[in-house]
């Protein structure tokens, strides 16, 4: 990589653009020894390191990798700041920083940067002047967001009753908060769609139900949140394109929405209600677009559903309706994600990319399709 030499006064006025612009870290920023979180959009990747150093990478046509430019990168790129979390929608991205503050970049044509604009963002914008953000899910179009005091969040499109507003809104350009309720834990958001757990482990569900994703038993719309069931032993859930996956306590998983490729698990028609995947030892489950992933307790990982661009990390571009295992290792059992690409984190804090890479999300310094993991490397 080519070095430059900086003039002191250079130098400061870097560092001033860097704090009060969010621009991207200079290149020589160090490579983190693990990586704690990794997000998917469209055909950009971002992850979070265990020294709270954010790296983004891919796409970046609107401004989703945060570096300040819109040119795509096929290796990681660093952005200033210290960040707990990340999240990637289909052309924007989302992140919370350590003192709490929410920052989101890329495109904003529904407003789902949540800056009171619909201008596109190179780099991280601040939503507001908060300091309580405590996790974000970036969708297609909106974007919801929890705080530390259990109040929930969102913003942007709306035309499909995603943002849990009623029917009173189309579009909003800033947070707008949902219902009252001060007990809301995390929260996932799909294409038109958006689910969330509470402290009491219900699982609850609004926007966007033409095939079933909101799992109430019913087709159509829910302009507010409505309870999925009656169980209180959900323990992580998280939404694709129309569809939606969740874990319970007891170590099943449960899917319900569209299945034209197979993504929930089973050779069915699409559900209205949670269908079990088969087996009861399951840790985690990341869905994107129509593909699912999902991790055991012992550390294996499974993905089924759409294979077109390698996303199932099998060695083929073949859909599959029942889980199909990744290789053979056990050290699967860190953050997870997925879309038409896909990335997980092993127990040693590697990150590992596969599928379409023809933007570089892959990581790895080419554009090649990835049908089997690949490590990312950070400069």
């Amino acid at each position: 990589m080519r070095q430059y030499r900086f003039s002191s006064l250079w130098t400061i006025v870097v560092a001033v653009a860097v704090a009060v612009l969010g621009m991207a870290a200079p290149a020589s920023a160090a490579a983190p020894a693990t990586v704690t979180t990794v997000t998917t959009g469209w055909g950009h990747t971002c992850a979070v390191g265990g020294d709270a150093s954010l790296w983004c990478w891919g796409s970046n046509s609107s401004g989703q990798v945060g570096d300040g430019t819109t040119t795509a990168r096929s290796q990681p790129v660093a952005i200033a700041g210290s960040w707990t979390t990340a999240d990637g929608g289909t052309g924007h991205t989302c992140a919370v920083r350590t003192d709490g503050s929410l920052w989101c970049w890329g495109n904003n044509f529904r407003g789902q940067l949540g800056d009171g604009t619909t201008t596109n963002r190179t780099a991280p914008v601040r939503v507001g002047t908060g300091t309580t953000w405590a996790g974000v899910s970036a969708g297609d179009n909106h974007t919801c967001a929890t705080r530390t005091d259990g109040s929930l969040w969102c913003w942007g499109f709306d035309r499909h009753s995603q943002l849990g507003q009623g029917a009173s809104v189309y579009t909003s350009t800033v947070p707008l908060r949902v219902g009252t309720a001060t007990t809301w834990a995390a929260v996932t958001t799909g294409f038109a769609h958006t689910c969330a757990t509470r402290t009491d482990r219900t699982l609850w569900c609004w926007g966007d139900s033409s095939s079933g994703q909101l799992g109430v038993g019913s087709l159509g719309y829910r302009t507010s949140p409505a309870q999925v069931g009656t169980a209180a032993n959900w323990a992580g859930v998280t939404a694709g394109y129309t569809f939606t996956c969740a874990t319970r306590t007891d170590g099943s998983l449960w899917c319900w929405g569209e299945n034209g490729y197979g993504q929930l698990g089973a050779d069915v028609p699409y559900q209205t209600a949670p269908l079990q995947v088969t087996g009861s030892t399951w840790a985690s489950v990341t869905v994107g677009f129509d593909t699912t992933c999902a991790s055991r307790t012992d550390g294996s990982l499974w993905c089924w559903g759409h294979n077109g661009q390698g996303q199932l990390a099998d060695g083929t571009t073949t859909h599959r309706k029942t889980p199909a295992r990744v290789g053979t290792a056990t050290t699967w059992t860190g953050p997870l994600a997925v879309g038409y690409h896909g990335c997980g984190v092993r127990t040693d804090g590697t990150l590992w990319c596969w599928g379409n890479n023809g933007s570089g999300q892959l990581g790895d310094g080419t554009t090649l399709r990835r049908t089997t993991p690949v490590q990312v490397i950070f400069p």
